[in-house]
């Protein structure tokens, strides 16, 4: 084993949070589904088997503090309080004595709620919207308490919902839930919990914001009244568990927002109607004397969820620099989380910036992380690409509360890159029953994934690629500049693949899998990109030919084609210094079901903010050696002067075989995706081969 690298050395020292020593600086930081109480897979509360062996893999691996997803405080199905379970707490404390025999700590994370901030799916707006339903299944699941609010506010997620005010009859409920829930984790051994959260926008922060908050009772209007219902759940924490029992705080250091559902991004100047950090700096001292023995801290809000759930587009260690500021007005430890890298996470330990370095879904992506940084082996960590398509992809777009599925909704904190995340009763590598020869057409992202699964299970593998090199379409889509964790995702894959007895054959095109003579052939031959079919098509540039470098462009550029193609090469070409406007004929830039808030709600703050043009429920008639003709929804049209044309109208399958006994077709050539449906695919098949 290789000696760690001094660079990373501070990452490996031992902390305090009040009396529990943690042994190194690295938090496992929560993630929604990740609950050990369950989540929503199941009716009511329960021990959660799945998210225990979970956590029991990352204790294992070195992991310093454990904080897993949140626990409502009271069950999302059936209206259970946490605390009413007492089965589920000796099931908890018999897992707490696994966690300890690896040197391990955890906290358990308990919500009070999420309130406007609930991401109440679209079939429920229905029913919301409907009284007699509505309470006939408040049993089941009560939709006003789910979303009830400090005061009436709109949904962030459906034009269509208004959020009811909280009681103080209910607020002092929960004050009284989180005690006793706190004092049954002690006595299950858990070494501490955490409130969640003065953070993100959820109810407590709710609570705090001048924005969100309009009460004239004792918990608004002051700032010692904002903050009192976060105060008096700490006290009554220590009331029950004593004054040495440690409580973290989950908090925003700033919200970042400049209107409901709008957001200020990086270096943005404007008017905070949220958290600012002058009174940033008073909040944090205050919940410190109140009792919080640590805070779990970044920024933002569901409003700037872009912050609190960083996409490809935010700068990496994006709060750090807030954080940091944050601390010196604490005696307490103080943790920061958003896409925090190891080196300069540990150098910001080391200079005393910040207590611990929080980091959640690199967990994901590659459960050994942490182990692979100590003994030096950086290249062969998987990087987590921020994609959100499978552990939060609550897609929110004009007209749509949220898309997600009724299943993805209850199986939340999955892994596009790694199936096996929180499902490894359904995704795993078994041996194959009878080895077989197995020849993969294709070398994307889903080919040698293919490749990867066959090879583990013990097959004979060859792989066929019509070009010089691996990484299919995903080569494109990882040429932007902010792309930087796909190039080393395609990196990882062929350093990967490289360990397998597989044959790879390049510059290898296959046009018929009968030739093959392979038991099995897979096929992985992706997409091909669709053409536009207008007058002067052939003047425009291919989205694929303007991200592999292909075609130059000029000043002025238009993109026929919004979607998540679309919005990301104009905001490449705005980060280029060019002129980019974009042609969409939706009525909002980005409509999908499977790409997550916080990433679209990014690139539409960047193009509104920057005022990028964009022409929705539009098309494009026309291309010309000026420009285009574009006509609106009412049939007005108009030109508009460009020097290049780039069309993004999306994808069709391009197999190169059709399905058959021993044929099986995966990823984009059998339905266009993402990187999720495209691996998830290529298991799906390559388990049963």
């Amino acid at each position: 084993m290789e000696r760690t690298d001094p660079k990373y050395e501070a990452l490996f020292t031992p902390w305090k949070i009040g009396n529990v020593e943690i042994k190194n600086r690295i938090v496992l930081c929560p993630m929604g589904g990740t609950s050990l109480f369950g989540w929503m897979e199941h009716t009511g509360n329960h021990f959660d088997k799945e998210a225990a062996k979970f956590f029991i893999e990352k204790a294992q691996n070195n992991v310093g503090l454990i904080i897993p997803g949140i626990a409502p405080i009271k069950s999302t199905f059936m209206n259970q309080w946490l605390w009413q379970n007492k089965k589920m707490f000796a099931e908890l404390k018999e897992f707490m004595e696994e966690i300890h025999k690896t040197g391990a700590k955890l906290f358990i994370q308990i919500t009070a709620g999420m309130g406007r901030s609930w991401a109440i799916p679209t079939p429920l707006v229905m029913l919301h919207n409907m009284p007699i339903v509505r309470d006939i299944i408040k049993p089941i699941i009560n939709i006003p308490y789910q979303s009830a609010s400090p005061s009436p506010l709109p949904s962030r997620w459906s034009d269509k919902v208004q959020c009811r005010e909280i009681t103080v009859k209910e607020i002092e409920e929960i004050i009284d839930a989180f005690a006793k829930t706190a004092e049954l984790c002690k006595w299950a051994g858990v070494d501490g919990v955490e409130v969640h959260a003065v953070h993100e926008g959820y109810l407590l922060d709710q609570f705090t914001l001048k924005y969100t908050n309009h009460r004239t009772d004792e918990y608004g209007g002051s700032f010692e009244n904002r903050y009192r219902f976060a105060a008096e759940i700490v006290k009554a924490i220590k009331e029950k568990c004593g004054s040495d029992y440690p409580v973290s705080l989950r908090y925003s250091v700033k919200s970042y927002v400049k209107d409901f559902c709008s957001g200020a991004l990086p270096g943005e100047e404007y008017t905070e109607i949220g958290r600012d950090m002058e009174e940033s700096e008073k909040a944090a001292k205050y919940l410190q004397d109140a009792g919080y023995d640590m805070l779990n801290a970044d920024n933002g809000t569901y409003d700037s969820w872009y912050w609190a759930h960083p996409p490809m587009y935010m700068p990496q260690n994006c709060n750090l620099s807030d954080v940091a500021h944050i601390k010196k007005f604490v005696d307490i430890p103080v943790v920061c989380a958003g896409r925090m890298e190891p080196d300069v996470g540990a150098k910001a330990v080391a200079d005393g910036l910040i207590d611990g370095v929080g980091v959640a879904r690199q967990f994901l992506a590659d459960a050994q992380w942490v182990t692979k940084l100590i003994e030096n082996r950086m290249e062969d960590i998987k990087p987590c690409i921020c994609c959100h398509n499978a552990c939060f992809n609550m897609a929110h777009y004009k007209g749509v509360a949220n898309a997600q599925s009724i299943y993805d909704a209850s199986h939340i904190a999955r892994c596009a890159l790694n199936p096996s995340v929180m499902q490894s009763d359904k995704y795993k590598i078994e041996p194959a029953k009878k080895k077989k020869d197995i020849a993969v057409i294709g070398g994307g992202i889903g080919g040698m994934e293919a490749a990867i699964v066959c090879a583990k299970r013990g097959h004979k593998v060859t792989l066929y690629e019509k070009s010089d090199r691996l990484g299919g379409v995903f080569i494109a889509a990882a040429a932007p500049s902010y792309k930087e964790k796909d190039k080393m995702l395609i990196a990882w894959y062929e350093r990967e693949i490289a360990k397998y007895p597989i044959e790879i054959k390049f510059n290898t095109e296959i046009t018929d899998a009968a030739i093959l003579g392979a038991d099995e052939v897979i096929v992985a031959t992706g997409a091909k990109e669709r053409k536009l079919n207008v007058p002067g098509a052939e003047k425009a540039i291919s989205a694929v030919d303007y991200l592999l470098g292909k075609k130059e462009v000029g000043e002025k550029v238009v993109i026929v084609g919004g979607g998540l193609t679309g919005c990301e090469i104009a905001y490449e070409l705005y980060l280029e210094g060019k002129k980019p406007l974009i042609v969409e004929m939706q009525n909002d830039l980005i409509v999908s079901k499977y790409i997550c808030l916080a990433n679209t709600s990014y690139l539409r703050d960047f193009f509104k903010t920057n005022k990028v043009p964009v022409c929705l429920e539009s098309s494009v008639t026309e291309i010309t050696g000026s420009g285009v003709t574009v006509k609106n929804k009412a049939g007005q049209t108009k030109t508009i002067n460009a020097d290049s044309v780039i069309y993004s109208v999306g994808y069709t399958p391009a197999p190169v075989a059709k399905k058959g006994s021993h044929v099986h077709v995966i990823g984009d050539a059998k339905n266009v995706g993402n990187l999720r449906t495209v691996i998830w695919n290529a298991w799906d098949i390559c388990m049963k081969l």
